[in-house]
């Protein structure tokens, strides 16, 4: 009886354990949630300084600064907050030291007067942990944080650790142009607006181009294709910002969001980047000019609008509501550059093509609008730099 007994519980116990994994099969996991499966062994033994918003969470929804200073096998000694702070929902110029409430943990700034962590705020920890979901965009400054924080502890002779996340609009397309003019916050590197990588991936780029002297670990995702959709992975969307309320948002922002500074893209309104428009815009004009465009995966349509926020604040603007009709066939950056040559075309003593550069970066597409360059041949400018750029990032690819 006692033999059965055994025989059955081991045979109930294996279909149990086919069973978990048959469920977890095709189950997406970010480097947090990998990191717990490894049981922190990356971090064993270190003082760890971890630099993070409500965005680093794993899939059950625990921030990583709670599971972090929990683990046993390695001691959180402080935080580091980007922009709009370790709670994500400050939209202000600059944001200073704090105490967290939980964790009574130190909290540095990484949107102040400094940019980057000072020697002084990396001599009590051995390694910097990142764990921030970006969206895929090169003015998006989660990067750039990531990037100066990696060239602080290069100086500082301390380990960096990635904790990788999907990129939320697919890892297959690269759109726009690569080679900033400058680099700035809001593109700290040559690398495309819309740039299909993970930040882990990005990460291993930067080392190289910088030619760091740095011991840098990623800890990869499990089950994540470059040909995902947000929408695939099974993740539930967290606000990496308080402007960025969902997939849709991060899908339009690569290219409305090159408007920032130079019309209204309806911030203050419920559906931010999914408008654009100004006082001087008739909206039916601009959708007429925009149909020649042969824009695929989009639709579009004359709107009125008031922003309560930001360009044209509280000012009646007119222009066009756009809706993703195909997340496949749509291309972001290159809406956006329509965006940009149809307004100029139209309203060329209105239109500020240098504000427009802001986050474009790109003072050769400028001239090109500026001068009347065809939309095409512009995209066609683009495309050349895109396609080197492809192949210089093949040796950076962690994920099929």
């Amino acid at each position: 009886m006692l033999h059965w007994f055994r025989s059955t519980s081991f045979f109930l116990l294996a279909l149990f354990s086919l069973h978990v994994n048959a469920s977890n099969a095709g189950e997406v996991l970010n480097g947090i949630d990998v990191l717990e499966l490894e049981n922190f062994k990356p971090l064993k033994n270190l003082r760890v300084g971890l630099i993070t918003n409500p965005s680093g969470v794993n899939r059950s929804h625990r921030s990583t600064i709670d599971i972090l200073n929990e683990a046993r096998s390695l001691k959180l000694v402080k935080l580091f907050s980007p922009e709009h702070g370790i709670r994500g929902n400050l939209d202000q110029p600059n944001i200073s030291d704090s105490l967290d409430d939980k964790t009574k943990l130190p909290i540095i700034s990484l949107f102040g007067p400094n940019k980057a962590p000072l020697p002084k705020h990396l001599d009590d920890i051995d390694a910097l942990v990142f764990d921030i979901q970006d969206i895929g965009t090169r003015f998006f400054t989660y990067i750039s944080t990531m990037k100066l924080s990696m060239q602080a502890a290069s100086k500082a002779g301390k380990k960096f650790i990635v904790l990788d996340r999907i990129n939320p609009i697919g890892g297959v397309i690269v759109e726009g142009p690569v080679n900033v003019d400058r680099e700035v916050f809001v593109g700290i590197h040559s690398v495309p607006v819309r740039h299909g990588m993970t930040v882990g991936e990005l990460a291993q780029l930067f080392k190289h181009d910088l030619k760091l002297d740095l011991e840098l670990e990623i800890i990869k995702l499990r089950g994540w294709k470059r040909s995902m959709q947000f929408r695939d992975t099974g993740i539930k969307w967290i606000n990496p910002s308080p402007i960025m309320n969902g997939p849709l948002t991060a899908t339009l922002y690569p290219g409305v969001g090159l408007h920032e500074f130079s019309v209204s893209v309806g911030r203050g309104t419920d559906l931010p980047f999914e408008m654009l428009g100004a006082p001087y815009i008739n909206g039916r004009k601009l959708e007429k000019k925009l149909n020649t465009y042969g824009l695929k995966g989009v639709s579009f349509s004359a709107y009125d609008f008031t922003p309560t926020k930001s360009v044209f604040e509280n000012e009646a603007c007119e222009g066009i509501s756009f809706k993703v009709t195909d997340e496949d066939s749509f291309r972001p950056t290159a809406f956006g550059l329509a965006l940009a040559h149809a307004t100029y075309s139209l309203y060329p003593r209105k239109y500020d093509l240098e504000k427009f550069n802001i986050l474009t970066l790109h003072k050769s597409t400028i001239d090109a609008i500026r001068t009347g360059t065809s939309y095409s041949k512009i995209l066609a400018m683009w495309e050349k730099e895109t396609q080197a750029f492809k192949k210089k990032r093949k040796e950076f690819l962690l994920y099929d």
